[in-house]
């Protein structure tokens, strides 16, 4: 699952050639690529979703030999050969025309602190910002120098601008060339109004990443989010760890999104500081940008000034794609996705001047092997697939099975096939995806994250209910976990998006023990070492799961329905409208 905090293996495994052409060795010259046999399993698969045959693919795609299957390396070549040699064996047609592959370009920036520079300038007086330490800076130009001077700053508020809401943080200000402040998560959160937005918990326009979309749209020339621990949902520790080092992105050329020329957060202490000298008070200004009418106001005759400079480097991956098409309406899909990436070998990671050092003592574990994190997923659509290849009769809409690339650094897989889909997203039904299965066992709760975003809630719950148990929304609902994996990356084009899991409360032992099994995942395994096959998995509760969603893509494959975001949701004004066309 996508969180923020980026880890230096990736980085170093994502700095490879791409798995697709001839990789280049040191020196920038090309070298020839590792011949790798497709892996194979010593198992009898059957058509039936078991916990058997799920087992044995994510034992396979989390072996040590696939080396935590980090983009660029060996193991996206291994992950690559085994998952087309399944979709084969299953007899399902290539995604992408007459290939199984979607190459994925990708862009990594790696800025050199010790060369950039940023600064306000208040009352005459310069106030240089330490990386890491009060500010965290980033550009997604793919430029090596990239500068802003005396950019007046202006605090906007949340950064919003929510027509279906009567909501406009920009309105009446023209912050052209200029630099926003703004505040982490939606109207509403910092005062506790449940009148406003959705409450306590996040939606789409609380997200930083949709603020800094908007401030490009607004044409700021830079962006500074104000962190908080509560509106964020993670503490400053990860901005800096997330923001420092190598950063990936599409090239701007394959992604449509509007771009600032710099973006980055300020501490808490930083901001109230600035809004202080700026004879302003960033309490009361909290307070007031959390109601309706809110406009916004010049921090005093404060600017802003800053200068990147970036190391620039080229890569590629590749999604892997599979497809039944529909016996009736074949250009019709519902889309299965889960991303086979993970954070690589870290045997070695890199140093600030780019030389290899040491990541722990001899004969510690270095391989994240991301068997929960996501080998779970990708074997969850091996098995739905097969089962939709059995089923009688055959699905009258097409369906694809999407495994993506490069979740862990930015949803930039799934982002790329949004932009670029094998069947046009106007025509894609639902998609459906697949993070991080939980083997806590069966459980009478199945979490749907975002659970009131769309009418897919209706055709999963009869399905759940059936199986005696309750939709329930995730714990944690102030931290934007649906905007957090792949499906957010169909659903910022209007497509209906199903995020769902087992919950907690085991069948037979109850919700301490469920919290007991999930708390340990995350503190002992989750983006770690320790996320491996355990053959002591109670894996009853996946089959339900699988069972769940495969009867989710089953009945909207075999009916002409057309599901959409609810009334006031913020993906629905995009369905609405590419529906419309049709």
């Amino acid at each position: 699952m996508k969180h923020t905090l980026l880890f230096a293996a990736a980085a170093l495994a994502l700095s490879a050639c791409s798995p697709s052409s001839e990789p280049a060795d040191e020196a920038g010259t090309t070298v020839a690529p590792v011949a790798s046999a497709a892996p194979s399993v010593d198992h009898g698969f059957g058509p039936e979703i078991s916990a058997e045959d799920f087992a044995a693919h994510v034992k396979v795609l989390s072996s040590d030999e696939f080396g935590g299957r980090a983009p660029g390396t060996e193991g996206e070549q291994m992950t690559a050969d085994y998952l087309v040699a399944q979709f084969e064996r299953l007899g399902l047609q290539p995604g992408n025309g007459d290939s199984w592959f979607q190459d994925v370009a990708m862009v990594e920036t790696t800025a050199d602190e010790s060369t950039s520079s940023a600064k306000i300038t208040l009352g005459g007086e310069d106030r240089p910002l330490a990386f890491g330490t009060q500010m965290a800076l980033g550009t997604r130009t793919a430029k090596p120098e990239v500068s802003v001077e005396a950019s007046e700053m202006v605090f906007v508020g949340y950064g919003v601008n929510a027509p279906e809401a009567g909501w406009n943080d920009y309105e009446g200000l023209d912050v052209k060339g200029k630099t926003v402040v703004m505040l982490v998560n939606d109207p509403g959160f910092h005062v506790g109004d449940e009148e406003l937005f959705a409450g306590k918990k996040m939606t789409y326009y609380g997200r930083w990443s949709y603020k800094y979309e908007e401030a490009a749209r607004q044409g700021a020339a830079a962006a500074l989010v104000i962190h908080d621990d509560a509106g964020a949902g993670y503490g400053w520790d990860v901005v800096k760890n997330s923001w420092s080092g190598a950063q990936y992105d599409l090239p701007v050329s394959a992604d449509p999104e509007p771009r600032l020329p710099m973006q980055g957060w300020i501490t808490g202490e930083v901001a109230e500081q600035l809004f202080a000298d700026a004879g302003l008070d960033l309490a009361a200004q909290r307070t007031a940008a959390n109601k309706q009418g809110f406009r916004g106001v010049a921090l005093g005759d404060a600017t802003f000034s800053a200068t990147l400079n970036s190391s620039i480097k080229e890569g590629s991956s590749r999604n892997i794609l599979a497809m039944l098409p529909g016996t009736e309406r074949p250009d019709e899909a519902i889309v299965y996705t889960a991303h086979w990436d993970h954070l690589g070998d870290h045997s070695a990671t890199h140093g600030g001047d780019g030389t290899a050092v040491s990541a722990g003592s001899e004969g510690e574990d270095h391989i994240y092997n991301g068997a929960i994190d996501n080998a779970t997923g990708v074997a969850g659509v091996l098995e739905i697939a097969e089962a939709f290849t059995v089923q009688d009769p055959k699905p009258a809409r097409s369906v694809v099975f999407l495994l993506v690339t490069l979740e862990e650094s930015g949803l930039l897989g799934s982002k790329y096939y949004a932009a670029n889909p094998v069947i046009p997203l106007k025509d894609t039904v639902a998609v459906v995806n697949l993070d991080a299965m939980s083997v806590v066992g069966p459980t009478k709760d199945f979490v749907v994250i975002g659970l009131g975003n769309s009418e897919l809630d209706d055709v999963l719950r009869p399905i759940a209910e059936a199986q005696g148990r309750v939709l329930v929304e995730e714990d944690g609902v102030e931290k934007g976990f649906f905007f957090r994996s792949d499906h957010f990356s169909f659903a910022k084009y209007g497509v209906p998006a199903l995020y769902a899991k087992g919950g907690i409360d085991h069948v037979e032992k109850g919700k301490e023990y469920g919290r007991e099994i999930q708390a340990n995942y995350q503190t002992v395994a989750y983006h770690k070492a320790a996320d491996e096959y355990d053959p002591n998995w109670d894996l009853r509760g996946v089959v339900q799961d699988l069972q769940a969603l495969y009867g989710v893509g089953r009945e909207l494959a075999g009916n002409d329905a057309w599901p959409n975001y609810v009334e006031g949701n913020a993906f629905k004004a995009a369905r609405d409208e590419s529906r419309a066309a049709e």
